[in-house]
């Protein structure tokens, strides 16, 4: 008696705090993203997305029925013919009339489903005539965008993680804003309204899969290989997806986020972004104070190396602490670029693609004098160049 009134008792408050926890963390619907208690698929914003949700619903109804019919059929006849009310066992080998309908009635249904299917297939394999063309490239764990072929031509950059959201993850801390909660990003892939754009996927490591569901589109990326797929925005908004292969222990992390604007804000975003990467090109014969290119660094450690290593540098599980690290604190800066330049033990990912020579001189000359590092060491870009 006592043992089930502390059940009870638990129980109660075991749901409590689950209640207390859920309104605490309480979000909304994220537009272009996840709906809270959403059930069936995101709302569409291109044809493509409407005739997938259609082509689910039409074959939702298909199985529904011949789930109906097909039970129906036998509990009827398990009652109807039951041996209670005398019924005894028909005594037959064969009907030339059921083989005939159970072979041309799931025929006919096979080919009512094939039908649109083949048809949305199709569609969204056509990647022909596009109008601007976009290589998404997967990265442990983060994008990088290049524009390849119409308006932007030429601009390139890495889409990653918010760094707040990942200090949410990784603090649990309360009182913030989380209805894009491990979706935000820096740096999101900016494209205008009724333009229909292509893009081509592949990746620098493991597989991964570039997926929207508001647009319709989801095609692995996979290393080694190119594969594409496409869309066309209907209206401007924010739309969200994530990685959707499990690339690794930060596949959680990997967000995309696709944001549709009028056609005169994509001229004016491609403009500025034209002028950011005129200015941040840099000479590597360049000779830098080590002011100067520990601020720099500084930034750059920030958005690519601080989701991983900690802003305190101390890294964690299978990632390396830079504070105190013997590579890090070595004089000869060789060993260091060559890390950054192709990687270590899976964990850390290659950054030659990513990374300019003067980024990488930065980002090493910063982790060289932060911290309990004072070293005094300061790496030029040209010493990057020449190891590449």
């Amino acid at each position: 008696m006592t043992n089930n009134i502390f059940r009870k008792i638990a129980s109660v408050f075991l749901w409590s705090a689950a209640w207390v926890t859920t309104a605490a963390w309480a979000v909304n619907d994220l537009p272009g993203g996840p709906g809270v208690r959403e059930i069936g698929l995101q709302p569409a914003a291109t044809k493509v997305a409407e005739e997938q949700a259609w082509l689910h619903n039409f074959m939702l109804v298909i199985c529904t029925v011949i789930f109906i019919a097909v039970f129906g059929v036998m509990f009827y006849s398990i009652w109807k013919h039951r041996k209670s009310v005398g019924h005894k066992p028909a005594d037959f080998h064969e009907s030339v009339k059921v083989e005939i309908a159970w072979t041309v009635i799931p025929f006919i249904i096979v080919i009512l489903m094939a039908l649109p299917a083949t048809k949305a297939v199709v569609a969204q394999k056509d990647t022909s005539n596009a109008d601007i063309t976009i290589k998404a490239t997967g990265y442990q764990w983060k994008w990088g965008y290049d524009y390849l072929k119409g308006e932007g031509e030429g601009i390139a950059f890495i889409s990653t993680l918010d760094t707040a959201q990942r200090q949410i993850s990784n603090e649990g801390a309360k009182g913030v804003d989380i209805d894009n909660y491990l979706l935000k990003v820096d740096n999101p892939l900016v494209v205008p309204v009724n333009k229909k754009i292509r893009i081509i996927t592949t990746a620098n490591d493991v597989i991964h899969a570039f997926a929207v569901p508001s647009l319709g589109i989801k095609q692995d990326a996979i290393p080694g290989f190119v594969r594409d797929t496409w869309f066309r925005a209907e209206y401007v908004g924010d739309f969200h997806g994530q990685c959707q292969e499990l690339c690794g222990k930060e596949h959680a992390y990997m967000p995309i986020h696709v944001k549709v604007v009028s056609a005169e804000d994509y001229a004016a975003w491609v403009a500025a972004e034209n002028k950011k990467m005129a200015a941040a090109m840099d000479d590597p014969s360049k000779v830098w104070t080590l002011d100067d290119i520990t601020k720099r660094g500084e930034k750059v450690y920030a958005t690519n190396c601080a989701v991983c290593h900690q802003p305190n540098g101390k890294g964690g599980g299978a990632v390396k602490a830079l504070d105190g690290s013997a590579v890090v604190l070595d004089a000869d800066h060789t060993r260091q670029i060559k890390v950054l330049l192709n990687g270590q033990n899976g964990a850390m990912p290659s950054w030659k693609a990513v990374l300019s020579d003067t980024d990488i001189a930065a980002v090493i000359s910063y982790t060289k004098n932060n911290w309990s590092n004072k070293t005094g060491q300061l790496v030029q870009p040209a010493e990057v160049k020449a190891a590449r």
